[in-house]
Formats: C-alpha cells, sequence, structure tokens
C-alpha cells in the first residue's frame, strides 16, 4: 500500500512539474517589455513570497537607443558607451551583434506576441557574441544560426534572460570563462550540441529554463559554484550534464548544485552533427556526472529517461585520458540528496544494456556508478534501484537551503585580457566548437589548419574574415567578420601555437558514454 500511495505522489509532482514547465511558454508573450534593465546585479532576497529566491536590481542611468525593424543592432552598440541601453522592437535582424564593451544593456521589446527575431539564415555564426562584462540581453527570439544563438568570451556579471532560442547550431546560450552570471527564464529547444552550456565559468545561477529537443539540455563543464534550479529538462537526448574535459586550460568541476528540475522523457533522437563527439551520446539518460567533485543532487523529479536516471562516472575509461595527465579523472564527495526516481531505465542502450545482461535484468537501475571516486554518500538509499554504489556512505546532510544562490554580492571586476589571452580566449568561444586539435569535428582539426597555414598567421586572420570553401568534406565557414582584426590575427598566433600542445589533446573526451568499456 506504501508503494502505491508513493507511486501516486510521484506522479501527482511529475504532472505538476510539467504544467510549470508549459506555464514558462505563457510567461513569454507579454503585451509590452520595456521597462530600464540593469547593467549589474547583487544578490538579494526577493519580497515576493519571501522565498528568499535572488532577484535583481532594477537600477538604469544612462543614454537608450532604440532599434527598429529595419536598422542595424550592431551600429547601435558602436554608438553605445557603457551604462546605455539599447532597445530593439519587434522585426527581424540578420545579424550577428558583437558588444566588446562593459555595461552594455539590450533589451527587447515584445508587443502584442511579437519579437524582436535575430535570423541567422543558417548563413551567420552566432547570434550574439559579448566579450564585455556587465552585459544584459533579454526578450529576444534567436533563430537559424551555426554555431551558437548567444556565446560569452570571458564577460563577467552577465544576465541572459526570457529568450526564445531555437536552431542555432551548436549552443544555445554559451558562457565561457565568465564569473558572477545569471541564466533565467529562456526556453531554448533544436541545438546540436547543449542548449545551454555553461563552460569554465564560476558563480554562476542557471534556473527557471525550459530546454528540450536538442541533444544535450543544460552542461556544465569544468565550471564551479554553479547552481542548476527549477529547470524543465525534457524530451532531450541528455538532460543534465555535469563534467570535466580534459586538455582544456580550466582543469577542475567542482561545488555544483542540481536541485527541483524536472528530467523528463529524454529520450530524443541524437541529431548531433557527424564527427562531433556528442553525436555519440545515448538517448534516454537523465543526468550524467563525470570525474566532477562537490556535486549535490537533491530534489529533482527524474522521470521517464529510457536508458538510465543518473550516471556517474569517471575518467580512467576515456581516450583522452591520458593526454591531460592534470585532470584529476574521479568524481569525489557527491551527495545524492532525496530525488523522486520513477519509470526509468525501461529501454538500457549500449553498456547500460550489458550491464543489465549480466545482471540478468531487462531494467536499467534509477543511479549507475562506475569507476573509481571515494567521499561520496547517498539519503535514503532504499528508495532508488542502484548499481555500483557500494561504497557510498549514508549522506548526514538533509538539504541545500542555505545556498540561496552562488551569485556573488558585488560584481566583479572585469577581466584584463592581454594579446595572448585574447587570442586563447577567441580560440575556444569561437573556433572550439567547430574544430579540435587531432579530432574531425564539424570543421577540420586545428591540425589540418596549421598544416595549411603553416608560419602564416595573417592568412589565417584573412579567412576568418572571408571565408571560401576548400574542401567538399566539410560545410562551408560562416565569415567571423565582427571579429576585430587584432582579435583575429591574435587566434590564428593562438591556432598555430598550439602545436606544443599535441600531448594535451585538445579535443573533447568521449564524455558521452555513460559507461566506457575499460581499456586492457
Amino acid at each position: 500500500m506504501k508503494k502505491v500511495v508513493y507511486a501516486l505522489i510521484c506522479v501527482a509532482f511529475m504532472v505538476v512539474g510539467v504544467l510549470i514547465g508549459r506555464s514558462f511558454l505563457a510567461k513569454k508573450t507579454p503585451s509590452e517589455v520595456a521597462s530600464p534593465a540593469p547593467t549589474h546585479f547583487n544578490r538579494q532576497t526577493s519580497t515576493s513570497g519571501n522565498s528568499g529566491i535572488p532577484s535583481v536590481n532594477q537600477g538604469f542611468t544612462g543614454n537608450v537607443f532604440d532599434v527598429k525593424d529595419g536598422e542595424s543592432i550592431q551600429d547601435a552598440v558602436g554608438k553605445a558607451k557603457p551604462g546605455d541601453l539599447i532597445r530593439v522592437f519587434p522585426g527581424t535582424y540578420k545579424e550577428t551583434v558583437y558588444i566588446d564593451k562593459d555595461n552594455i544593456s539590450l533589451q527587447g521589446v515584445i508587443r502584442e506576441g511579437e519579437w524582436p527575431t535575430l535570423d541567422g539564415e543558417k548563413e551567420l555564426n552566432d547570434g550574439f557574441l559579448y566579450s564585455g562584462s556587465g552585459i544584459l540581453i533579454e526578450n529576444f527570439k534567436i533563430i537559424n544560426y551555426k554555431g551558437n544563438g548567444i556565446m560569452g568570451q570571458a564577460g563577467n556579471n552577465f544576465v541572459l534572460r526570457n529568450n526564445w532560442i531555437d536552431d542555432t547550431g551548436v549552443y544555445g546560450i554559451f558562457p565561457e570563462f565568465g564569473k558572477n552570471g545569471l541564466i533565467e527564464h529562456n526556453l531554448l529547444s533544436g541545438i546540436e550540441d547543449a542548449a545551454i552550456y555553461v563552460g569554465m565559468s564560476d558563480n554562476i545561477d542557471v534556473r527557471h529554463n525550459e530546454v528540450f529537443e536538442s541533444v544535450a539540455g543544460i552542461e556544465i563543464e569544468n565550471s564551479r559554484q554553479c547552481l542548476v534550479e527549477y529547470n524543465y529538462v525534457h524530451d532531450n537526448t541528455g538532460g543534465i550534464l555535469v563534467f570535466i574535459t580534459p586538455g582544456l586550460p580550466i582543469k577542475t568541476c567542482f561545488d555544483v548544485i542540481v536541485r527541483n528540475n524536472y528530467v523528463v522523457n529524454n529520450n530524443h533522437e541524437n541529431f548531433g552533427q557527424e564527427g562531433a563527439i556528442v553525436s555519440m551520446l545515448p538517448k534516454g539518460t537523465g543526468i550524467i556526472i563525470m570525474a566532477a567533485d562537490k556535486v549535490i543532487i537533491e530534489n529533482n523529479i527524474i522521470t521517464g529517461n529510457d536508458n538510465v536516471g543518473i550516471t556517474i562516472t569517471d575518467l580512467s575509461f576515456g581516450a583522452q585520458i591520458s593526454k591531460d595527465p592534470e585532470s584529476e579523472p574521479y568524481p569525489d564527495s557527491l551527495v545524492i540528496l532525496d530525488n523522486i526516481m520513477i519509470n526509468n531505465g525501461n529501454n538500457p542502450v549500449g553498456d547500460i544494456k550489458k550491464i543489465m545482461v549480466a545482471q540478468l535484468s531487462t531494467k536499467a537501475p534509477d543511479i549507475v556508478a562506475i569507476g573509481g571516486g571515494v567521499g561520496s554518500c547517498i539519503r535514503n538509499r532504499d528508495n532508488y534501484r542502484t548499481f555500483g554504489l557500494d561504497k557510498y556512505g549514508q549522506c548526514s546532510t538533509t538539504d541545500t537551503k542555505h545556498v540561496i544562490s552562488y551569485l556573488l554580492d558585488e560584481p566583479v571586476p572585469p577581466r584584463d585580457i592581454s594579446k595572448e589571452e585574447k587570442g586563447k580566449l577567441a580560440y575556444y568561444g569561437v573556433c572550439s566548437g567547430c574544430h579540435a586539435y587531432d579530432v574531425r569535428m564539424i570543421g577540420p582539426p586545428t591540425q589540418v589548419i596549421q598544416a595549411l597555414y603553416k608560419n602564416n598567421p595573417q592568412g589565417i586572420a584573412d579567412y576568418i574574415a572571408n571565408p571560401v570553401r576548400k574542401r567538399e568534406d566539410f560545410p562551408e565557414m560562416p565569415p567571423q567578420a565582427y571579429l576585430s582584426e587584432e582579435t583575429r590575427l591574435a587566434v590564428a598566433e593562438y591556432v598555430l601555437s598550439l602545436e606544443g600542445q599535441r600531448k594535451q589533446g585538445m579535443g573533447r573526451p568521449d564524455y558521452n558514454r555513460p559507461i566506457p568499456e575499460k581499456k586492457n
């Protein structure tokens, strides 16, 4: 009888979660949104319902630039100074908007269901690309780009909210090398890699977003102190990923809380770009933790994921790990608190299926842990079907209520970026989505580019601005002329300097295989 009651309660929670997720759509069609926007924010307690959820201060001083249909958003950015607001009215804008200034706010005006729409027409690479700090981007519809909907390079104190992003190529929202950022109330779908991808960043809150029909829903990569909560993650190939990728400048991923999310029916066919490693992500996986430390999974509804509910793995089986000895391979000090997990693992595939066959079972467990790692615990273990958690202790922690947010109380200063760092940031921010060092992705490997342009950085810089298709087996590269001449030359020099990093490897490991086969 208790099991029946528990199951009914679980179903009730799931229905409520789906209804809350659907309500995101209703919130995204206000009759008009044109209030002044903040240029930075502080953490504070919301007065609404005394919920303790951080809110954004509504303070603004500066000039206001209005952009109407037929005009250029980029022209307004060129005129704006730190502290200014750019309001963009409904219409279609076929451009890449590059913001290399600090404290610029870009705010779409939504009237009677009509959005300001950035349309890349599958010709342009990025919708918004920012390198400044204190950037706000809200209320935009962004569609049909090849690379990214919103891409951030080393911008601190950012706010990305209430954007509607569909079919923007590799990533939907992708902040990288940023600190103190908020990603909230966005709707994302149709992304070939990750709808929301937080890379090598610190103090980031990802909350109240709906992500669906993408290869990966939300990914936290080589980042620290991140909060992922109140998101509706459904009908992707994989739901939420927290992991370490070897070969990147930042080697760690820790202090990540994944709580109060709805991770539902992530069974979409994988449509990742052929040749990209993410194309090997098995459908049906709810949450994956790979090599990250101090990750807390709490109070999520994880249901209907056909492969497995939660997968925990290390890097010791991966082909790339030996190329970066600085990446510590084990997931340590994980905390799994109370979660609602029902109806997962009904159709396991790949290595999960092999393990279940060995266990004489056709159904995968709720939670699978493979490989090394120490100091982890699970609360109320008997509530779940588990495999590989024999060394997990009983958690003394009961909840994470003391962590309201990972946002900092005060804005952090902008990064002082040298020419060398500018090249590295541009490479990882713009180039690495399509080019890995020695692995075929969307574009040719960096190794091949080095051979073509040996001792000729200017040739690469010129090609970046005005590319011409050279190989039939790769798609034509979109022009990146919005990058300054200095930035293009810096990234070209960095690309040629990567020869000395061959042993570390610049391609992503096969982090998408939840349980890789061990090499002899």
